[in-house]
């Protein structure tokens, strides 16, 4: 084994121990740092396949920009510790069992996939501090990878929202 291969094995289990507590962490703020390890991981592969402007840009945005707004919404309402709620709704757990089994046959499907392709896959040779390789990085990221962008910024809007309604309810519970 070489120490490459060790060291991605080591951090995959990092990667899935810090997503698995983000998941199944009780409290809200625990929760965040878990999130906040798991993206450090990330940011690590990206670093190991010769990718540091966006291993750079992982820990930037994600783990410090996003993650400090999130954290700041949490402790503004008080939602670091948030109970179980005792009138889950019944379509609940078939729907996520449903999205969950989706989730599992998609990836699946895509690692059969890419077995499949005969292509060795092959890096351009683009200097890292080149403003040349930046600029057709942007042009790329705005032009074909447009609707990822703007469907992961709507997602992180939800997650925002959903967490200021889950803090009112719990909110509106202690009142009564």
């Amino acid at each position: 084994m070489t120490s490459e291969l060790i060291v991605f094995l080591v951090l995959s289990l990092v990667a899935v121990s810090s997503a698995l507590g983000m998941a199944f962490s009780r409290n809200a703020i625990y929760s965040a740092l878990f999130l906040v390890l798991n993206f450090v991981t990330v940011a690590v592969f990206y670093l190991m396949l010769g990718a540091p402007f966006i291993a750079m840009s992982q820990i930037t945005v994600y783990a410090g920009a996003i993650m400090v707004l999130f954290l700041f919404v949490i402790m503004l309402l008080g939602a670091e510790s948030m109970a179980p709620s005792p009138q889950a709704l019944p379509w609940q757990r078939p729907l996520a069992f449903i999205l969950a089994v989706t989730l599992a046959v998609e990836s699946i499907y895509l690692v059969f996939a890419r077995a499949r392709l005969n292509t060795v896959i092959t890096t351009p040779d683009i200097a890292a501090n080149s403003m040349e390789s930046l600029r057709e990085m942007a042009m790329t990221l705005f032009n074909q990878f447009l609707l990822p962008f703007e469907i992961t910024s709507i997602l992180l809007l939800v997650a925002m929202v959903g967490v200021i309604v889950l803090a009112n309810r719990q909110k509106a519970g202690h009142r009564s």
